[in-house]
């Protein structure tokens, strides 16, 4: 996905609901919520998770939904 879609979709304190995180060492939990940071320039959106991690999403690999 384009990185200037991935800013107009995403902005900072929107909510978001993960699905499923690919990430083989340390995901955060399916079902975690959180808020958006920033989206920085590889696309990646940079979270602040009510469980306090900080592990960032990143659009077409992981699943989640705004909420």
């Amino acid at each position: 996905m384009n990185i200037e879609k991935i800013r107009k979709k995403y902005k900072s304190g929107q909510r978001i609901r993960l699905l499923h995180m690919e990430d083989p060492c340390d995901p955060v939990p399916d079902g975690a919520e959180g808020e958006i940071v920033s989206v920085d320039d590889a696309g990646q959106l940079h979270m602040k998770w009510d469980n306090g991690r900080s592990l960032a999403l990143v659009p077409g690999v992981d699943s989640f939904v705004l909420i």
